[in-house]
């Protein structure tokens, strides 16, 4: 004998309309988030970068002023002493730094051998690339 109030459901697989729209938010804001900490992560790293191109090159300065027993003002570390005279750190102590991204515009170096924490190497900024890829100045107070 078979029960009389039982329904035989038929059901297909597969997604809603609704819960396929579901979906593709969800993804589409973990891509979002990723993209924003791409940026940050990059951000990051082109400060990095900066603060190391100016840390070598005061580095580089010391120790040729060092070395040769220079004195605070003395005015002959020059570039070409530093890079090398192509820049390309063969005849000099280190390679010339390249810019990591378009917010800081060049290197130059001041040629002085100045006191501790005055930096040798200045960077020229572009638009708020000073805020965002510059060393705190107290970083720099025992350079």
């Amino acid at each position: 004998m078979k029960p009389t109030n039982t329904q035989i459901i038929n059901r297909k697989s597969g997604m809603t309309l609704l819960e396929l729209t579901v979906v593709i938010l969800v993804l589409l804001s973990l891509i979002a988030i990723l993209f924003v900490g791409a940026r940050a992560w990059k951000k990051g790293s082109d400060r990095s970068a900066n603060i190391m191109n100016i840390r070598n090159a005061q580095q580089a300065m010391r120790g040729h002023a060092n070395m040769r027993e220079l004195l605070e003002g003395d005015n002959t570390v020059t570039e070409a002493v530093i890079y090398g005279a192509n820049g390309d750190g063969i005849d000099g102590y280190l390679r010339k730094p390249v810019p990591p991204n378009s917010d800081i515009a060049s290197y130059t170096g001041t040629g002085v051998v100045g006191a501790p924490g005055d930096l040798w190497l200045t960077v020229a900024y572009n638009g708020t690339g000073a805020v965002d890829y510059a060393p705190a100045t107290t970083l720099t107070a025992d350079w």
